[in-house]
């Protein structure tokens, strides 16, 4: 499998200009990596061929979406088999509220972040859809208060 370490500097310099902004026009994607438009969207199109560049989206500001709390939940599951992780994983994909789930190492098994509208809303989320889930035996909430740094892109060297 290849990876960013196997690419040179004019594609990994792609890479970056890209997840700083993915409606960039090709003209002036070239001329910021010093390509002429045609061997630039050949490789722009190899990337994507490759799976360097997986999907291109639009970030939206969570406050003008009704979606202003921002909480990280540490979730402990009932049993460790593979059968109740499926079904927990399962369960998070069909929540629209989890933007995000970790299976992680340590005290806990998974952690999730989710963003909902107000404390209301969390409550409800909680009580309603948490705590149907069978397979959880115990969460702790982490509320965020600011958001200090939110990036999206992945550190690539160029």
């Amino acid at each position: 499998m290849k990876t960013v370490a196997d690419l040179d500097r004019t594609d990994r310099r792609i890479l970056n200009s890209l997840q700083k902004n993915g409606r960039i026009a090709n003209v002036d994607l070239a001329r910021e990596v010093n390509l002429t438009p045609t061997p630039c969207l050949e490789r722009v199109k190899r990337l994507e061929k490759e799976g360097f560049i997986t999907n291109y989206v639009a970030l939206l500001d969570p406050v003008k979406a009704n979606a202003a709390l921002c909480a990280y939940i540490e979730i402990q599951l009932v049993s460790s088999t593979t059968d109740a992780f499926k079904r927990f994983n399962q369960q998070m994909i069909d929540l629209p509220e989890v933007q995000e789930c970790q299976m992680v190492a340590g005290g806990f098994d998974y952690l999730i972040k989710i963003r909902v509208a107000d404390m209301q809303h969390y409550q409800r989320f909680l009580g309603e859809k948490l705590a149907s889930i069978s397979d959880i035996s115990q969460t702790h909430t982490y509320v965020v208060i600011q958001d200090v740094k939110s990036e999206t892109a992945v550190q690539i060297n160029s």
